[in-house]
């Protein structure tokens, strides 16, 4: 695997990540900023991406906006809304091509950068506020997307059991916000929660292309001209619990097949040296084809549609998802709890340990062919304080043994068990 380390800087407080590369066509552009999660924000937070990218101060008319970025030799923009941990992120994304494959009078680099400066710092506003049309307009597309998780009943169960595993904790909050707080924002309110989020969120932006630190650097000064008083970091949860007796919630809806969500809860997380036992035990537990849980639910037993686990560094959790036939939930419920068991007594092959090995082994090597991966990848390291090269991560996780991952199972411990099923009988 090749070693490829970001340049680190820092200008009107934003923190400035860059790979000087010429592997790629392209430059490759995020933009984070996350701020804490909390009740009274996660909702303006969440709606201001969705107009900033209506129109700008120099694009006032979508049309506008789109034209430009078809202009810049149809540059790429997107954005994203989520959580991590504690944190919710809103990731601005372009993706420009590099300059030496066009023949442009303009840097495009620069072009991107002004592109986006302006679409985070220079919003179309109308009487001081954002545009009333676009906020209306928006807020309709946001409470929309809110309404269809009820429609994707796999979602809405991932959905519900978080909020119960966590009721006394901001993590239950979706990172989309609220139907509720969404009917009284105004494009006042929600320009002041913007302008308050600009000068609060952590900022890091990150590019990786055929570019410098120094040439990035003079290219936020420019084009980024915010008077922020700070630039704070991210305070990496420390996870602490005690565990519980086991929380068990039925939910009815019109449905004919049960999901059957469970949460479990580790003090392992990303900046934890267990970190990659942690890893293998939620690879063999049910990441992939191999793993217990789909050769075990799934296929011997034919008791689950799907049937899998995930595994979030950034909070110490894990999750396993699982569809299943209404009248199978005690079935799959005891099968389940057994590939736990399992794992934890070290009913562990040789087979499972070297597949579990060789798919981590090719994610993080198939990384290294996308920016925009790569990108994710050190974001980890901002957010959790915790300095793994992809491989060193590597390194630890072949070094994994059977042993360690009993160890880290030890550590996950079951707290949650949701079942979304049908409605009663009349």
């Amino acid at each position: 695997m090749t070693t490829m380390q970001f340049e680190r800087g820092e200008v009107n407080h934003i923190r400035i990540h860059v790979l000087p590369t010429k592997r790629f066509k392209t430059f490759a552009v995020s933009l984070y900023a996350g701020i804490p999660l909390k009740e009274e924000q996660v909702t303006p937070t969440a709606l201001t991406p969705f107009v900033l990218r209506r129109g700008t101060a120099s694009y006032p008319e979508t049309t506008q906006f789109r034209e430009q970025l078809e202009h810049m030799y149809g540059a790429g923009f997107g954005f994203d809304v989520y959580k991590r941990g504690n944190y919710q992120l809103i990731t601005f994304r372009m993706d420009t091509i590099n300059d030496s494959f066009v023949k442009s009078e303009d840097s495009l680099l620069e072009q991107t950068f002004s592109f986006l400066g302006e679409v985070v710092t220079r919003p179309l506003t109308e009487n001081g506020a954002f545009k009333a049309s676009y906020v209306k307009a928006e807020k309709d597309n946001v409470r929309k997307k809110l309404e269809s998780i009820i429609n994707d009943k796999a979602r809405y169960a991932a959905e519900r059991c978080m909020e119960e595993m966590f009721k006394q904790d901001v993590y239950r909050l979706n990172p989309l916000g609220s139907r509720e707080q969404l009917e009284s924002i105004t494009e006042q309110s929600l320009y002041q929660a913007y302008e308050k989020w600009l000068q609060q969120a952590h900022l890091d932006l990150y590019v990786v292309g055929d570019t410098s630190l120094e040439e990035v650097s003079a290219l936020v000064k420019k084009h980024f001209p915010l008077s922020r008083s700070a630039s704070p970091s991210y305070i990496p949860e420390e996870v602490e619990f005690e565990p519980r007796g086991v929380n068990s919630v039925t939910e009815r809806l019109n449905v004919n097949q049960g999901k059957l969500n469970m949460g479990l809860r580790t003090p392992i997380t990303y900046g934890d040296d267990r970190y990659a036992s942690a890893l293998m035990y939620s690879g063999i537990l049910g990441s992939y084809p191999h793993s217990k849980l789909f050769v075990n639910v799934r296929e011997k037993a034919s008791l689950a549609y799907y049937a899998s686990s995930r595994y979030d560094g950034h909070k110490g959790l894990a999750t396993i998802q699982s569809g299943i036939e209404i009248q199978n939930y005690e079935k799959a419920l005891t099968i389940i709890k057994e590939q736990l068991e399992s794992l934890r007594q070290g009913e562990i092959s040789e087979l499972e340990m070297s597949q579990t090995k060789a798919m981590i082994r090719n994610q993080l090597r198939e990384m290294q062919d996308s920016a925009f991966e790569m990108i994710a990848y050190d974001f980890n390291r901002v957010l959790s304080g915790k300095d793994r090269p992809a491989e060193q991560l590597l390194e630890q996780v072949e070094a994994v043994t059977k042993q360690d991952i009993v160890k880290a199972a030890e550590t996950f411990h079951l707290d949650t068990i949701y079942f979304l099923t049908g409605q009663k009988e009349e």
